[in-house]
């Protein structure tokens, strides 16, 4: 098979580094990926977004499956363009897709389909969202209703907090027209779990469960970011309750996309919060988390391919899939200013020493190549620092042994990854 992945971050890095394995593999490009992509993937430059582009490429080069990776491409109608060309393509159609492009259309999918998320509302003025605030009290969460690159909720401590960030949302336009309608909701008491189910628009199996880190500082402190870190499996996250979550929240949203006829292919991103009254439904996304996916792909056992083609051609009713008896974690190294404003350019050595640490695996997020050849930083989230161990305790060591290798004075990670969970 000759395979386009789409994207160019360390959650596109994983998926081609698992599909490069696969003995069905002839061929993968990957658009417009990174210089860590490069090493298992030839590097076509066009943009994630450039959906005429990636089309025109895979209908030349007779691609027989595009992977999409970040979210904009499938908002924006990637499946939809490639199904017109006749391309096979992983992921779900725009009308589906926009269960992560609208906060207030999952909240009514889920609603609908009766799958158990917090109480909410819906506001298209800023002033009645402040009301609300005040009438409903803290802790409450503010989320933008559009895509926000992983920045669009704001958990508030207090009513202040909250009024602000509706400001700074609706008034402001911190996150553009993603945050002109806000969606206001209760605050959800628990441990949050990412949670991935494959598609095919009728039926779901599961594809493990991870616990991503979205606080930039240490003990979960500071503004949320796209994630600092993430480990797999999270021993909260029992059989059982996969389950039921599968039984609770993935099969009847399949069912009501299917039933408005627009069925979801692809993968499902439950996030999910464990409560006292059980697992709830925070959001969904409609790709592989970022950085959750480079700790499911060190440890699936099975080939990703053909499960993926499996889920296109809604052939998933028979299909299993296998993982490693491992433990995996990953390590973002972020650069300087992030959240913020990153600071770019600045040079990263030492990834040849961090990769023989044993059991480690480097994925490139935010690298680029300069002028003189060298490696950069060129974004937020710039490394991830994966490692596997017989457990979570020998993964963590063996990620924090080949972060120490890195030479990057300007970047920085957090050093309690996996801590809920040791």
């Amino acid at each position: 098979m000759k395979v386009l992945v789409v994207g160019g971050g360390g959650r596109e890095h994983a998926l081609c580094w698992a599909i490069a394995a696969s003995p069905l593999l002839t061929k993968l490009w990957c658009a417009p990926g990174n210089p860590g992509i490069a090493e298992v993937a030839e590097c076509v430059g066009i943009g994630a977004e450039d959906i005429p582009r990636i089309v025109v490429f895979a209908h030349e080069n007779a691609v027989d499956l595009v992977v999409a990776g970040p979210e904009a491409p499938l908002t924006l109608g990637l499946a939809d363009a490639c199904a017109k060309a006749g391309i096979p393509c992983f992921g779900p159609r725009a009308a589906a897709a926009r269960l992560e492009g609208s906060k207030s259309f999952f909240k009514e999918i889920a609603n609908a389909a009766g799958a158990p998320t917090a109480v909410h509302g819906r506001f298209t003025e800023a002033e009645a969202a402040r009301a609300h605030i005040r009438a409903q009290g803290a802790p409450i969460v503010v989320k933008a209703d559009g895509l926000a690159a992983g920045k669009g909720v704001v958990v508030a401590t207090t009513v202040a907090e909250a009024e602000e960030a509706v400001t700074e949302m609706m008034e402001g336009g911190i996150h553009g027209e993603a945050g002109r309608v806000v969606v206001i909701e209760e605050c959800l008491i628990g441990e949050e779990i990412s949670f991935f189910a494959l598609c095919d628009g009728t039926h779901a199996i599961p594809l493990g469960a991870a616990q991503d880190h979205k606080r930039v500082g240490d003990g979960d402190t500071g503004p949320n970011t796209g994630g600092m870190g993430a480990y797999s499996p999270p021993p909260a996250f029992t059989e059982a309750l996969q389950a039921q979550v599968m039984a609770t929240c993935i099969n009847p949203v399949l069912a009501e996309l299917a039933r408005r006829g627009t069925p979801f292919q692809g993968v499902l991103f439950a996030g999910l919060m464990l409560t006292a009254d059980g697992p709830k439904l925070l959001e969904f996304n409609v790709r592989f988390g970022d950085p959750e996916c480079q700790a499911l792909m060190l440890r699936l056992r099975s080939d990703l391919l053909p499960a993926l083609l499996a889920a296109t051609q809604g052939e998933l009713k028979h299909f299993d899939l296998r993982w490693e008896k491992l433990a995996s974690l990953l390590v973002v190294m972020a650069a300087e200013g992030y959240p913020g404003t990153p600071r770019k350019g600045t040079e990263i050595r030492g990834l040849e020493e961090a990769a023989q640490v044993p059991g480690v695996q480097i994925f490139h997020a935010g690298t680029a190549r300069d002028e003189a050849g060298r490696l950069v930083a060129n974004g937020g989230r710039v490394l991830g620092i994966g490692a596997t161990g017989a457990t979570l305790a020998e993964a963590r060591a063996a990620a924090y042994a080949a972060v120490a290798k890195v030479d990057w004075p300007e970047g920085f990670c957090r050093s309690d990854i996996g801590w809920r969970a040791l």
